[in-house]
Formats: structure tokens, sequence, C-alpha cells
């Protein structure tokens, strides 16, 4: 009863942990909603060339931005002109007014040019930058990154669409605020200089469009922010659907994916939604505060014409200064906007940029050798993957492998056989304990180097949409055609590959689906021959094949894995029988080691069920359809014989003795095996 007290109380506390890990999840991912970098880290990865350009862009910003206030200047001395001048002088001053114009003109030019050419180029070179650094830290993260914090949809997302708001934010965009500054500083100045007073009263609308702004810049920030996730999610749904189209496809799934996208959208549409209004209501704001004031600046400048003796021309100055300072004010807010969206994009990007991977594929620091020789040992290994912390999958795993000889694992699903591939390949660090290649750890070894000694090939190969030469050749860095081609032979590929029109150019497809499972499978055992691999890792590499395609794949495996370290996750028990070892694995432990001899020797150990239970299984499902008819008629039979297989299992597995406790072990099969927990305890 303690020991079930015990269990019960471990396992609330899992669940209390679980929910408690859940809500910091589910708080950290609304604050991730909300954050945005600030805005001179938008310009972090510029080079001395991006500076120097952000600065000539800036003088012309600012020179094309006083370009207005200047006119405002010019347009005075006009009204002044017209006003004061007798009809014979009015021609001269109105001619100095007009070359004063051209000059304008001819500086405006230069500065526009400055500007908007400045402005663009630099952000277009940051830009590429950006998307060129995120693709390079994406693929420097470790396994784990993408267990837990991204998905490839979210990549693609943030790719194609966040660095497009990026380089708004940090080109043109800046460029244009700058001017629209220039221009509403520019204004202020001329304006105190024809006439304080009336400035001064003009001014009193100045607080309303800050504090208007601001908080519209503040709300747009964080509804920016909303949706750019909002639509990573949404990319996600369509690259599954795009990737996976023929499954979509086969299952009449057209309607259910586009539903699917549509319910992804409703976020980002109400997040739109709200921006729209949020945005329109400050703007609205700025506009009518700015219109108020030109109705106060005309009332007040003509009191001031009668009270203060101003000149027509002095309080045009002033209203046409502070107006188109003003509506530079107003303008501006379309740039605080792509500013805001800029910054919010921009968050997730540089977070991941700048994030340090705990298995860094880049690193290059390590042991390298002149070669290994491909002793493998995993020495009292605790594990569970990043993604599932509360799930143990290794409590003091341990496993030796000696080079050059094969080794099998095989087991229930879940066991833990392929997470011992993920640990050679170094996709996972264990949490305690080692894994060691030659007797030097894993983590000494250059990551790059290392990965090269060593070739996986999975139950479901990946194959890049190119020919099948470039697939192969991925292997190694500039493979000759005759490496290429003795690679395709040795994997049994070269016969298929003949007989393609195009040969080893022939395009694969996407995800290779212009070949079928064997060939797939045939290019990519060709690829890990190409790398000259001294470690072997082949995880469920022919369960996936009919019969045929598996004949031929396994002859080409068989001569690959001479002299060769090699270690086989497999289902499929005819694949392992001339293993020099064969490891049964169950929750983590290993049961069972020997070779396939030595295991059948103990009839009721698990290796031996397992035998038995795949012929049986496999009897099954080779009953000739002429036999049909007379399966009602023997099922009894049948039956009376699976009964008496499955008590002799329980009779054998007694006979150790009666109190030992049995555990079930599922392969996926008819029957279940019993290993007892005296054999557990043997191999801990």
């Amino acid at each position: 009863m303690p020991v079930e007290e015990e269990a019960f109380a471990g396992r609330g506390q899992n669940n209390m942990e679980t929910q408690s890990d859940n809500a910091d999840h589910q708080q950290h991912k609304k604050d991730d909603e909300n954050a945005a970098v600030p805005f001179y880290k938008l310009f972090i990865f510029s080079d001395w060339w991006d500076k120097l350009l952000m600065l000539l862009g800036t003088i012309g910003a600012i020179g094309n931005g006083l370009n207005s206030p200047l006119m405002a200047l010019l347009f005075g001395e006009l009204a002044d002109a017209f006003g004061k001048s007798q009809n014979d002088k009015v021609l001269p001053v109105v001619c100095k007014v007009s070359l004063k114009l051209v000059y304008v003109a001819l500086g405006c030019g230069a500065a526009a040019f400055l500007q908007v050419a400045c402005w663009m180029i630099t952000g277009e070179r940051q830009a590429a930058r950006i998307r060129s650094l995120y693709l390079k830290t994406i693929l420097q993260q470790d396994i784990a990154f993408f267990d837990k914090e991204v998905h490839t949809g979210e990549v693609i997302g943030r790719m194609s669409g966040d660095t497009v708001l990026i380089q708004d934010a940090m080109g043109e965009k800046v460029g244009k605020f700058i001017q629209l500054l220039a221009t509403f500083v520019g204004g202020f100045v001329i304006a105190f200089i024809k006439g304080w007073l009336l400035t001064l009263v003009m001014l009193s609308s100045i607080p309303l469009l800050v504090i208007s702004g601001g908080i519209m810049s503040h709300v747009l920030s964080k509804m920016a922010s909303r949706g750019q996730n909002a639509y990573a999610k949404a990319a996600i749904v369509v690259e599954q659907t795009i990737g996976s189209i023929r499954t979509v496809a086969s299952f009449t799934g057209e309607k259910q994916a586009v539903a699917d996208y549509e319910k992804s959208l409703v976020e980002a549409y109400k997040s739109g939604v709200h921006e729209g209004w949020a945005s329109g209501l400050g703007f609205g704001s700025v506009m009518f505060i700015l219109f108020c004031s030109y109705a106060l600046a005309i009332w007040f400048g003509g009191k001031m014409i009668l009270e203060k003796g101003y000149t027509g021309g002095e309080v045009l100055n002033v209203i046409i200064a502070v107006l188109t300072g003003s509506m530079s004010l107003g303008q501006a807010a379309p740039c605080m906007t792509a500013f805001a969206a800029g910054q919010a994009a921009a968050f997730k990007m540089f977070e991941t940029i700048s994030r340090k991977p705990a298995i860094d594929a880049y690193d290059t620091r390590g042991k390298i050798l002149e070669d290994i020789r491909g002793d493998i040992e995993l020495r009292d290994v605790y594990f569970s993957y990043p993604a599932r912390p509360n799930e143990q999958i290794f409590r003091g795993f341990s496993l030796f492998i000696s080079s050059g000889t094969t080794a099998a694992l095989v087991g229930q699903s879940g066991s833990g056989k392929s997470t011992v591939i993920s640990l050679i390949e170094r996709f996972y660090d264990p949490e305690l304990g080692e894994v060691l290649i030659d007797g030097i750890n894993l983590k000494e070894f250059q990551l790059k180097w290392i990965r090269s000694k060593i070739g996986l090939v999975s139950q479901e190969p990946v194959l890049f949409t190119a020919s099948i030469k470039d697939n192969i050749a991925y292997g190694k860095d500039d493979a000759t055609t005759e490496e290429i081609r003795m690679a395709a032979e040795l994997a049994n590929a070269a016969k298929f590959i003949d007989k393609l029109p195009q040969g080893l150019d022939t395009m694969v497809g996407e995800h290779g689906t212009q070949l079928s499972g064997g060939q797939k499978q045939r290019v990519a055992i060709a690829r890990a021959i190409l790398k000259d691999p001294r470690i072997l890792l082949l995880d469920e590499a022919t369960s996936a094949l009919d019969a045929e395609s598996e004949r031929i794949v396994q002859e080409a495996l068989d001569r690959i894995m001479v002299n060769r370290t090699t270690v086989i996750v497999a289902h499929r028990l005819t694949t392992v029988r001339n293993a020099h070892m064969i490891a049964v694995i169950h929750q983590g432990k290993i049961v069972e080691k020997g070779t396939h001899a030595e295991l059948l020797q103990d009839p009721e150990g698990a290796y031996s069920q397992l035998i038995r239970l795949q012929e049986a299984n496999k009897d099954l499902e080779h009953i000739d359809e002429k036999e049909k008819s007379d399966i009602t008629m023997d099922s009894g039979r049948q039956s009376s014989q699976k009964m008496s297989f499955v008590r002799s299992l329980s009779r054998g597995s007694s006979g150790r003795g009666s109190s030992s406790r049995h555990r079930s072990l599922s392969f996926g099969l008819p029957a279940r095996l019993h290993v007892s927990d005296s054999t557990l305890k043997m191999h801990m």
C-alpha cells in the first residue's frame, strides 16, 4: 500500500509540474505576442558601408525636409511683395523669389535622391543579411529547438513575411520619417523667428498630437506582434498541407485543409481588424487636432495684424511654417505604424539569431583524429526528450558495441531503440552518463567531424527536390561522378538509375515522389555510402518496404556493413539474424542480449517469444485466397492452437518461479510477450 501511495503521489507531483510548465509556457507565449525590440536594435546587423549609406541618406532626408519650411519663407516674401510694391516693382521682386525657388528645387532634387536611394539600398542589404543570419542560426540549432520552439511553417513565414516588415521599418520609411521630422523642426524654427507669439498659440496643440501619436504607436506595436504570430501559425498549416498534398488528395481532405487554414486565420483577422480600428482612430484624432489648430491660427493671426503690427507676409510665414511642420507630424503616423510592425517582427527573429544552442553544429572546437575504430559505448545514460521532460526514456542505460561488429536493437515501440541512434548521432545529449566513441566522450569531438564519420539511413528516406546525382552527392563535398556511380552500384541503385531516360540527372520530384519507396531507400543508402562512414546507423531502414524491395535493399546493406560498426533498429527480425549482438530493449532497459543462436537457447526468453509471434503472424498473413472459404470451418481449430501457444508461453514463464510477477511486452503483434521482473533486474 505505501508503494501505491508513493506512486500516486509521484504521479500527482508530475501532473502538478506539467500544469505549472503549461501555465508558464502560455504566459511566455502571451508575452512573446506583445513583445518588440527597441527601434535602434533593428540596425545591429549593419556594417560600415550601411552606416555610410544611412549617414548620406540622413543628410539627404534632412535637406529634403527643410525644403518645405524654406518655401514657406519664400511665400511670405512673395506676399509682402504683392502687398507693398508698386505695379512696376512687383516683377523684379517676383523674379528674385522665383530664382530662389529654382535653387531650392535643385537642392530638393539632390537631397531627395540621396534620401530615397541610400535608405532603400541599406534597407535591402540589412534585410538580406538578417535573412541569411536567421537561416544560418536555424541550421545551427540542436534538434531540441525544433522539438519545442519552432515549426517549419513558422520559419518559412518569418523569412518571407517578417523580413519584409523589418526591411520596411529600417529602409525608406526611416528616411521619410527623418524628412518629416526635419520639416517639423524647420517649420517651427522659422515660425518662431517670424512671429513667436502666434507660434506659441499654435503650439498649444502639440502636446495633444504627441500624446495621441504615442498611444497609437504603443497599441499598434502590440497588435502587430500578435498578428505576426497568428500568421506564422497559419503558415504552418499551409506548409503541412502542401508538403503532404498526396495524402490530402487521397483522403479528399482539401475542404478540411481550407477549413483548418481559415480557422488559423481567425486570430490574425481579429488582430488585423483591431489594428485597423486603432490605426484609423489614431490617425483621425491627429488630423482633427491639426485642423482645429489651423482655425485657431487664422483667427489669432488676424488679431496680431490689428494689435501687434504683424505684416501679412509674417502671419502667412508663421501659419504655413506651422502648417507644414504639423502636417509632417501627421504624415509620420504611417511610418510609426511600419516601425511598430518591424519591431514586433524582429523580436522572434532576433531572439532566434541570438540563441546559443547546447549542441552547436558550427562549433569548430573539439578533437579531430585521423580516423576512428568505431567502438560505441553508452555508459549509465539517463535521458528524456526535451519536449517530454517528465517521461524518462533511459535510467542508467548501458550498452557496448565493438568496432567492426553489427548490433541489432529490437523491442516494442517507445522502448528507446531509436533514442540510442539519436544519442550516437548526438542529436541530443544525455542528462547524465556518457556516450563514448573509442572511449572518448562524444562531446569532446568536433561535431561536424564526428558526424562525417557516421552514416544514417532512416525508415523514411528524405530526398531533396533535385537530381539523383545531387541527392547522392549530398553525402560528400566535391564528390566526383565516378564516386557517385560507385556508391550507386554498392547500394543496388545503378540498375534502376540506368533505366531512367536521364540517368543520374533524373529529377526525383518533391521529397522524391517520382521514385518508389525501395528506389528512394537505395538512393539514401548510396548517399550514406559516399561519405564512407566508420559507423553505420540503420533505423528501421527496410520496415516500410515490400518483400522484393526489402530483399534488394537488404542485399545492399549487407554489402556495406562489412568492416563497419553497424547499429540496426528493426522490427522485422529477419534483418537482424546475422548480427553479432542482438539486444532486446524494454522500458529503457536491456532485458536480453546475445547472438541469434544464443538467444534462441532460452525458449521462453523475450527474443524467442518475439520470433515465434512474428512467424505466427507471417503465417496468418500468407493464407491463400483459395482457402478463405475454409476459414470458418478451421477457425475453432486455429483458435485452440493459438490458445495452446499462449499457454505454453505462460507455463514456460511461470516455470521460473510461481512467485515471479510478469510484465507484458507488446510488439504490435497478435499476442504480447511476457518478461519477468527477475529478468528485468538481471539486466538493470
